[in-house]
């Protein structure tokens, strides 16, 4: 089973400067003359971290990492003005402009992979390829799963936690955004524990170091909880299947779609529906594998999955 590989320092980290109020962190790592590879953080609001550099060879990739507006290291921290999608996208587009990279590989999970799909609809001549981690397509019936009927059947103590914590039980994604976004910060710090605890507590089957490292840490869960409910209001700034039905978009895209049958979070039927509407696809389901990169069945897919693409990115370009 392969593990991660090993830990390395980034070789330049810069600061980009985007739409006012928004400044990006910005790592790059590994080879600087290898295949650019971006890596596409979850959440929204996740950040980046000294793991996210460890899925790629770094003998054959330049791995591009960048936490998004309001998240990780990129200031204003947890901030929801001027950050939508469309902000996102364009935020990539500067970003490898910046570093004078005309085409990358996109690598996403979770929110990573929404950001990725629509990115690579968007634009489609600048992805060389696509590797996805627990998709999630941002419908409706998605967000329901989690914060309405679902996930709640199968870990109804944590949901208990959740309800318990919710300022309007009837409407969890409505009444913790308005919590968020209240001046009471006593009030607006206990709303983001309580939200992000619920993610945390379903994201493995067995819980890791990297699971627990930091999400329920004041900062970490004020950006994630803020920047969520900001994005689930809006149903992540996306139309009803818009990730589906523009799936035509991806046609020669080369991808590895990696997810766990027992993926909570964001259930498996997410990535079968791209998958079906995506020919350029492979669907690879982890038998044990639930939401988290970090558990060794998943991160073992993910790491045969950089490797696999890098073979077939090297053998096209030869």
């Amino acid at each position: 089973m392969l593990p991660l590989f090993p830990d390395i320092k980034p070789y330049r980290s810069s600061r980009l400067a985007v739409d006012p109020p928004h400044t990006l962190h910005v790592e790059e790592c590994g080879n600087p003359d290898g295949v650019p590879v971006l890596f596409l953080h979850g959440g929204p609001g996740s950040g980046c971290s000294s793991a996210s550099r460890c899925f790629f060879d770094p003998k054959a990739y330049r791995i591009i990492l960048f936490d998004q507006r309001g998240a990780g290291q990129s200031e204003p921290h947890a901030c929801t003005d001027n950050n939508t999608l469309s902000d996102l996208i364009r935020d990539i587009d500067t970003l490898l402009d910046s570093l004078n990279v005309e085409q990358c590989m996109l690598f996403g999970g979770s929110w990573g992979a929404t950001l990725a799909l629509a990115y690579a609809q968007a634009n489609p001549k600048r992805v060389r390829g696509l590797i996805l981690r627990g998709v999630f397509l941002c419908r409706q019936r998605d967000l329901n799963w989690f914060y309405r009927e679902g996930a709640n059947r199968v870990f109804p103590d944590a949901w208990e936690a959740l309800v318990k914590n919710a300022p309007d039980p009837s409407d969890i994604i409505g009444g913790y955004y308005r919590a968020l976004q209240s001046s009471n910060e006593i009030q607006r710090m206990a709303a983001a524990r309580a939200w992000a605890a619920w993610e945390t507590h379903c994201s493995t089957l067995r819980v890791h170091k990297h699971d627990i490292r930091t999400d329920v840490e004041e900062r970490n869960a004020l950006a994630m909880a803020r920047l969520e409910t900001h994005y689930f209001m809006h149903k992540g700034f996306l139309s009803e299947n818009q990730l589906l039905e523009q799936a035509g978009k991806l046609a020669g895209i080369p991808g590895i779609i990696v997810h766990g049958r027992y993926d909570m979070v964001c259930p498996l039927d997410n990535a079968s529906a791209l998958h079906a509407v995506w020919p350029d696809s492979e669907l690879r389901i982890i038998r044990e594998g639930g939401h988290s990169p970090f558990e060794p069945v998943m991160t073992d897919a993910l790491v045969h999955a950089t490797n696999d693409m890098l073979e077939w990115l090297t053998n096209k370009s030869a």
